[in-house]
């Protein structure tokens, strides 16, 4: 399993790398919108919409919000959007505490789901929009913020899968496997990426002290968005989202935390001033 992982891992992240390094930020949006969409495709059939127009549906209509929002990109609606994914994230940790594993799809638990997808997709979008296209470092504060939710995302892998066996777990009724431990390990290991991230781009001062309190926030925000994927795939007693990627499951399981931590990533900077 670790050996899979690895091995697409190594194949993914060269070319997301430079496509967020070296492409401009219109190309960026449209590849963003592709896998995003994708996501929300696979998030309509873990919340048991089995009909494929109906899916489709869903998935045009959050397509259409993501064209709105590039022809706003900068405007006051643009940064609602993303202080929306900020203000979503406290109300699914309240989710998290309250909604057992066992707590079965109905029709009303699939509507509260879809507008859940929107308020997880489409700020996150935004987002990662608004700080890659923020200026000439704009490209570099992208990678800088996806870097943090990468190592995080594996630190708790190693840490928890290392040392993790008997430890406290952090959420058994949601996902039994995931262990404090394993927080630990992301907190400590994207605590090195943020203060070394921050310094490489020229931060000093309040502002390399502000940087790592927002580096933090961010991977905390990506714990508990992975967190609520995991409830939800529970609730539709799947393993994973889809297939897409060999030992990574589905576009959704490698954007769970990404989709979290977005949103406070650009919120962050935007208040920071960088």
């Amino acid at each position: 399993m670790l050996k899979q992982r690895t091995l697409t891992a190594l194949t993914l992240a060269p070319l997301a790398v430079a496509l967020i390094v070296f492409a401009p930020t219109a190309l960026l949006a449209v590849v963003a919108a592709a896998a995003f969409l994708f996501a929300t495709w696979e998030w309509t059939r873990m919340l048991g919409l089995r009909g494929e127009g109906s899916r489709a549906a869903v998935v045009a209509a959050h397509a259409m919000l993501l064209v709105l929002l590039w022809f706003a990109r900068g405007s006051a609606a643009w940064w609602i959007a993303i202080a929306l994914g900020v203000a979503w994230w406290p109300v699914a940790a309240l989710w998290l505490r309250h909604y057992s594993y066992g707590a079965a799809p109905t029709r009303e638990n699939v509507a509260r789901k879809l507008v859940a997808g929107t308020f997880i997709v489409v700020p996150a979008w935004a987002a990662l929009i608004a700080v890659h296209g923020g200026g000439e470092r704009g490209p570099w504060w992208a990678l800088f913020g996806l870097l943090l939710i990468w190592v995080a995302d594996s630190g708790a892998y190693l840490a928890g899968s290392r040392w993790g066996a008997g430890r406290a777990k952090l959420a058994p009724r949601i996902s039994p496997g995931k262990t404090w431990v394993g927080v630990y390990g992301a907190i400590a290991s994207s605590a090195l990426v943020g203060i070394a991230g921050a310094w490489l781009l020229g931060v000093r001062g309040l502002a390399l002290a502000g940087v790592f309190v927002l580096a933090m926030l961010t991977v905390v925000c990506s714990i508990v968005g992975d967190l609520f994927e995991s409830l939800i795939k529970r609730h539709a007693n799947v393993k994973d989202s889809g297939d897409l990627f060999p030992g990574h499951g589905g576009m959704f399981d490698r954007l769970d935390s990404v989709f979290a931590a977005l949103p406070v990533w650009a919120g962050g900077l935007a208040l920071l001033s960088l």
